[in-house]
């Protein structure tokens, strides 16, 4: 089915990440993880590139059709365009679409390095539009509650939100953030201006000082003083760390929730044990929004 779709019939949509093995490990390794998210019903899983993926990477495909012919669990495929040609993306679309894949995660991709070529895209708006001409897929997109670290200008980025809403876009699905009040701001703001898409919450639980170190690196994401004193309490104590991190992710998930947010996305980081933590202790609240929305 569309994803879009779940947005008209669900007042909260709850869905998980998970990423492809390295390069050098069999794809099979990741059916543990699988295994252990099926139980939990997810309305879909999205599927990213793995590390060192790009767009010519099979593996978000295999992993794709995983998900959804194997585990019976609707996948949305991620697909970025910088450095692809309008043809090689095309055979992507005809491969996710032989394997029953109906969505996918509209993204533009890291600017390459210099004098590598970036190819016939230049922005996600295009890809979309590629993607509109060429294939039926739902199509959902990146937001940035605090603004693209490329940018850091949040109303230029809504802007762009415009833009791809304009393109054909189904549905976004926002970047991780630790402050639900960025969030809350940014919702003002798209609005604003008019763009009436349905938004996801993306939520990650933290485990681990390093991670948490990586993505503010990767993302200029916000750290609350609260959330600074949980990894300087107990970054020494891994299981402690990992709960705390748990712990803060669902009070945001319980706010966001409460507060009538369009649906949660949750950054699983390949963990049944996080995903289930956060499933298990929300599920309850979930099941009584959506029941409301039936009635």
């Amino acid at each position: 089915m569309y994803i879009k779709q779940l947005f008209k019939e669900k007042e909260v949509v709850f869905s998980f990440e998970i990423f492809p093995p390295k390069p050098t490990s069999p794809i099979e390794v990741i059916y543990d993880t699988l295994e252990g998210l099926e139980d939990l019903n997810p309305d879909y899983i999205s599927v990213t590139y793995g590390a060192g993926g790009s767009v010519n990477d099979n593996r978000t495909c295999q992993l794709s059709s995983l998900v959804k012919n194997k585990y019976g669990i609707e996948a949305l495929a991620h697909l970025t365009c910088i450095g692809s040609t309008k043809k090689e993306t095309t055979r992507i679309l005809e491969n996710l679409k032989a394997n029953g894949i109906k969505n996918v995660l509209a993204l533009r991709g890291d600017i390459p390095e210099e004098n590598s070529s970036v190819g016939e895209f230049s922005n996600s708006q295009e890809l979309i539009k590629h993607i509109k001409q060429t294939k039926d897929f739902g199509i959902a997109v990146a937001c940035y509650p605090e603004g693209h670290i490329e940018s850091r200008n949040i109303d230029k980025d809504i802007e762009i939100l415009k833009l791809k809403e304009d393109a054909g876009a189904d549905y976004l699905i926002s970047q991780l953030f630790f402050d639900n009040n960025y969030f809350y701001n940014f919702l003002n703001k798209v609005e604003q201006k008019s763009i009436n898409l349905p938004i996801q919450a993306g939520i990650m639980p933290i485990t681990n000082r390093k991670q948490i170190e990586r993505i503010v690196s990767l993302c200029g994401v916000t750290l609350p003083s609260k959330f600074i004193k949980i990894i300087d309490k107990y970054e020494h104590d891994k299981d402690a760390l990992r709960d705390a991190g748990i712990a803060y992710a669902l009070e945001q998930i319980v706010d966001l929730v409460s507060t009538g947010v369009k649906g949660i996305h949750l950054y699983t980081m390949n963990s049944p044990y996080i995903a289930k933590s956060i499933t298990n202790c929300i599920g309850s609240i979930l099941n009584s929004i959506n029941k409301k929305q039936i009635v």
